[in-house]
C-alpha cells in the first residue's frame, strides 16, 4: 500500500524496520532530499539501518516505452505477494523540466499492487540523472529491505544509451521486450541485452502471441552471438502475457531459482561487493559536482568560464582545468 509522500522530517531506524509505512516514506523523503541538513540526517539514517539490509531479491527491470513494464511489474508483484514476499516497487519517472517531480506516476498506473497491504509501490523522479534511475535509487533499496521487503523491483525509465546503470544496482536484471524481433531486435542496444539475466517477451496474447514466439526464437538465436557474463550463463528468454497474466508465475520462478544459484555458489555476494565500491566511487563523483558548483568562491568564475566555453574561446577540457586549478587555489 503506497503513501502519500511527506515532507522530509526526522524519523527513527526504529520505526522503519517495524514496517510503518509512514515512517518509510518519510525516510524515503528525507533520502531523496538534495538540501546539505537533511542529507546528514539521511546518512545517519543509512547508518543505523545498514545492518538490517542485503536480505532483499534485487530486481531490475527495463524496456521501450509501450512494452507493458507497469502492467508487468504488478503481475510479477502480485504473482511475489502470493507466494508469500513483501514487494517494493521504486518505479523511476522521467521528471517534470517545470517541478522536476514525476510526470508517469506509477502508483496510478498500478493500483492493484498499490493497494496490497504486502507491497509498497514509490515512484521517483529521475531529475536528469542518467542510466534510467534516480541518484539515491541505491539508498531508498536498502531502506525497503530494512523495513521488512524481500522483493524489490526496480523499475527504469525506459531503454536508452545510458540505461544500464540499474544492472549495477541489482541481483537480477530482467529486459522486457515486445513482440516483433527483427526491427525490434536491431533497435535494442547491444549492450543492455548482453547485461540482461533475463529477457520476457510481453504481449503473448491475441493475435500478438505467434509472433511473440517468433521474436523469442529471435533473441535467443542473437543471444547466441553474445558471450556470457557470468556463471549463470546467456540470459534467458521466455515470454509471457501481463495482461492475461499468463507465464508470469513461470517469470518469477526463474527470477528466484537465478537468485538462489548466485547466492549459493558465491557470485551473489561477489556482485553485491562489486556494486558497493562502484556506488561509493559515484557517490564521490556526484559530490564534487556538487560542491564545486555551490562553492560561493567559484560562483563567479565558473560563470565567466562556462560563457567562455559556450562561446568558444576556449576548449572545454581547459575550462575544466581551470575550474580544478581553482579548487586547488592555483592560477593559470
Amino acid at each position: 500500500m503506497s503513501e502519500p509522500t511527506p515532507t522530509p522530517e526526522s524519523v527513527s531506524a526504529d520505526a522503519v524496520r517495524s514496517g510503518n509505512r509512514r515512517a518509510l516514506a518519510r525516510a524515503i523523503t528525507l533520502i531523496e532530499s538534495s538540501r546539505h541538513e537533511h542529507r546528514r540526517e539521511a546518512e545517519t539514517l543509512l547508518a543505523d539501518l545498514m545492518p538490517h539490509t542485503s536480505g532483499a531479491i534485487r530486481l531490475g527491470i527495463s524496456g521501450v516505452p509501450g512494452v507493458g513494464k507497469s502492467t508487468f511489474i504488478e503481475a510479477l508483484g502480485l504473482e511475489a505477494v502470493r507466494a508469500g514476499r513483501k514487494v517494493a516497487v521504486l518505479a523511476v519517472d522521467p521528471s517534470s523540466p517545470l517541478t522536476g517531480g514525476s510526470i508517469l506516476g506509477d502508483k496510478t498506473r498500478m493500483e492493484r499492487l498499490a493497494r496490497d497491504e504486502n507491497a509498497f509501490v514509490r515512484p521517483s523522479p529521475s531529475k536528469g540523472a542518467l542510466g534510467g534511475v534516480a541518484r539515491r535509487t541505491r539508498e531508498t533499496l536498502l531502506v525497503c529491505e530494512a523495513a521488512g521487503f524481500d522483493l524489490a523491483v526496480i523499475e527504469t525509465v525506459g531503454v536508452g544509451q545510458s540505461e544500464t546503470a540499474v544492472a549495477d544496482m541489482v541481483d537480477i536484471f530482467l529486459l522486457l521486450l515486445a513482440p516483433g524481433g527483427g526491427d525490434e531486435l536491431q533497435g535494442i542496444k547491444k549492450g543492455i541485452v548482453e547485461m540482461a539475466d533475463l529477457l520476457v517477451v510481453n504481449k503473448a496474447d491475441g493475435d500478438l502471441k505467434p509472433a511473440a514466439e517468433r521474436a523469442r526464437r529471435d533473441y535467443a538465436s542473437a543471444l547466441h552471438m553474445l558471450s556470457p557474463l557470468s556463471k549463470a550463463g546467456k540470459a534467458r528468454v521466455m515470454t509471457c502475457s501481463a495482461l492475461e497474466e499468463k507465464g508470469i508465475d513461470q517469470v518469477w520462478q526463474t527470477v528466484v531459482a537465478l537468485y538462489e544459484a548466485r547466492r549459493d555458489d558465491g557470485t551473489l555476494a561477489v556482485r553485491r561487493a562489486e556494486q558497493a565500491r562502484a556506488w561509493m566511487w559515484a557517490e564521490v563523483s556526484d559530490t564534487v559536482m556538487e560542491r564545486v558548483r555551490a562553492h560561493p568562491a567559484l560562483k563567479d568564475r565558473l560563470a565567466t568560464l562556462e560563457k567562455e566555453v559556450a562561446e568558444g574561446r576556449i576548449a572545454p577540457a581547459e575550462g575544466a582545468r581551470r575550474i580544478l586549478d581553482a579548487i586547488e587555489g592555483r592560477t593559470g
